[in-house]
């Protein structure tokens, strides 16, 4: 084979190649989002709360006493719950009931 046609095979083939990487980690990217937009829609639909742009669910922290957009895990606790602060484990009680205060 002639040197001018193994160069254009081999940059044909590694172009290619980058390619196919390419749709490949924009791929995987999407099923990534497409898994946490479905757990977040799970986890907020678990206790029926309201619900921001991102999936996060809208209560108010007792302990912070302010409005909070946080992510609950499967076990109905948002993603900042203090296993050791009274407050917090009232207000993962409360989501879990679906009687937390909401915005």
């Amino acid at each position: 084979m002639d040197d001018r046609l193994e160069r254009f095979l081999r940059s044909t083939l590694r172009e290619a190649g980058k390619r196919v990487e390419e749709q490949r980690n924009a791929a995987s990217d999407q099923l990534s989002e497409a898994r946490d937009a479905y757990r977040n829609a799970r986890d907020a639909a678990l206790v029926d709360l309201p619900t921001d742009d991102e999936g996060r669910a809208k209560i108010v922290c007792r302990r912070y006493v302010e409005r909070r957009a946080a992510r609950l895990d499967p076990e109905g606790r948002p993603a900042c719950f203090d296993a050791d602060h009274p407050d917090c484990q009232g207000c993962a009680e409360d989501v879990r009931a679906g009687r937390v205060e909401t915005w």
